[in-house]
């Protein structure tokens, strides 16, 4: 007996997913993270885009900020 996952039937039917070509698809940013429409993103001077969510992350590791509370 034969058994395989849906997902994997479906990727030998019809090809792995391009995201690239998908409409809502804008890019990858800073982390790796995919951006799609409609989501806020922060671009700093360099054009290096990451999504708002993770901007003190970025900040910390790109340029060394230090988050604390006083």
């Amino acid at each position: 007996m034969n058994i395989e996952h849906p997902v994997i039937s479906n990727i030998n039917r019809t090809g792995y997913a391009n995201m690239a070509d998908q409409e809502e698809h804008q890019g990858i940013d800073f982390f790796g993270n995919e951006i799609l429409s409609g989501e806020d993103v922060v671009i700093d001077e360099d054009g290096e885009m990451v999504l708002k969510d993770d901007l003190e992350k970025f900040l910390a590791e790109k340029y060394g900020f230090k988050f604390q509370t006083l």
